[in-house]
């Protein structure tokens, strides 16, 4: 494994022709919260009510938030910042920029073939991109047009699933597997049960009316996919053809995966060649976990919010992360909104931040080129930002930046 391997100089894809009126509609996006009272028109209430929403209280939701308001920047001033860079190294590769895109189920129900859009436009800036196991598009094709892309599995309940599962990852190339492991049980998520959400989807008048009521995405996402692809199908959580998105009778079953633990995931480390990412954890003493059973790297994770409710944020346990992880990449995401929340979690010592909801309303308001727009949004935050904090690179940034507004 090369260290330290660019990406790609050459953009894999030419940009997106964007029609008229999405260019229109992305001209009045100026930062990532613009994205979502967008998608919200766009979206049936059911689909958008699945991205938006979090478990129970949305207690976690609220302070993956609020957590970025208790830190302050202490910039420096009157320094040449005219060579300002803002590439990361990470895992053995050089990417542009110091956050990637998370993974996210169903992005193709939300934006037309939107794990295809993610991925070609995360490519094409140079940024990770991790395709969710809960994706509508095979992942032999995203590997084959976006072939850097990360992969993310929620683990089958059998360990002869598991084998098939990443003997067929590795076989479509991927040298980065995620495995989630905040999911062994199913959430309370009863704001779905209100917004009529569920999966598969079932036909029903309420699912008429909805799509009767958001035309452009009836037209432009469901009737589309459906001509051109036929009906989505959930195909990356096994080595075979999962349910269909829309459905009377089959059942989508997350369930089965208690009995599941760290011997399991050693099983992974003897039979898995590539780099492995341990994604959703928040206690150092799991930290230290993944990193005596092999892992290159962990993802600290509450989900978004959309697991256990009360969840802190990852960026309070991220100090305590570092200080077990040895030489593994310590990452981070729910709740990074902003190119300062970067920064932020960057000065405590992360490596990269990912982050996931604005990134899937782009792609469902304005396909691949919805989504080229968030990321040279957050790119250029990032850039003014290290200006501002008297940095030309990244590796200048230090916990001294920050102020704990919290403490007294």
């Amino acid at each position: 494994m090369t260290s330290d391997a660019p990406v790609a100089s050459t953009p894999p894809h030419a940009p997106p022709k964007v029609a008229w009126w999405v260019a229109r509609r992305l001209s009045r996006i100026l930062c990532l919260d613009d994205f979502e009272p967008v998608a919200k028109r766009h979206l049936p209430r059911p689909l958008f009510g699945y991205v938006a929403g979090a478990v129970e209280t949305q207690a976690s939701y609220r302070d993956n938030r609020a957590v970025f308001d208790e830190l302050g920047f202490q910039h420096r001033v009157l320094r040449d910042v005219s060579q300002r860079q803002s590439s990361i190294s990470l895992l053995g590769r050089r990417y542009s920029a110091p956050f990637g895109i998370a993974p996210m189920g169903i992005c193709s129900l939300t934006g037309y073939r939107g794990d295809l859009a993610l991925a070609r436009a995360a490519a094409r800036a140079g940024i990770p991109m991790i395709l969710s196991g809960s994706s509508l598009i095979r992942l032999e094709e995203v590997m084959a047009q976006a072939p850097d892309t990360w992969f993310q599995a929620y683990l089958p309940a059998e360990s002869s699933q598991i084998d098939s599962l990443l003997d067929r990852v590795a076989r479509a190339g991927v040298e980065t597997l995620v495995v989630t492991v905040d999911s062994a049980v199913v959430p309370n998520r009863e704001n779905n049960l209100r917004n009529g959400f569920r999966t598969p989807l079932r036909p029903s008048p309420r699912l008429f009316w909805d799509g009767l009521t958001h035309p452009r995405w009836s037209l432009g996402t469901l009737l589309r996919t459906w001509v051109r692809h036929g009906m989505p199908h959930f195909e990356n959580n096994t080595a075979e053809r999962g349910a269909a998105i829309i459905s009377r009778h089959v059942q989508r079953d997350f369930s089965g995966r208690e009995h599941l633990d760290w011997s399991e995931l050693q099983r992974i480390r003897q039979r898995w060649q590539g780099r492995l990412v341990i994604k959703g954890l928040l206690n150092p003493e799991d930290v230290a976990k993944a990193r005596a059973h092999g892992a290159d790297g962990v993802i600290l994770s509450n989900h978004g919010g959309r697991q256990l409710d009360g969840a802190v944020s990852p960026m309070r346990t991220l100090p305590a992360a570092l200080e077990v992880a040895g030489d593994m990449s310590v990452m981070i995401d729910s709740g990074f909104r902003r190119g300062s929340d970067v920064l932020k979690a960057l000065a405590l010592g992360a490596s990269c931040a990912f982050i996931g909801r604005p990134f899937n309303y782009a792609a469902a308001i304005g396909e691949e080129g919805g989504v080229d727009h968030a990321i040279h949004l957050l790119m250029d935050e990032i850039r003014a930002d290290m200006g501002m904090l008297g940095i030309n690179r990244l590796e200048e940034l230090e916990s001294d930046a920050l102020i704990n507004l919290a403490r007294p």
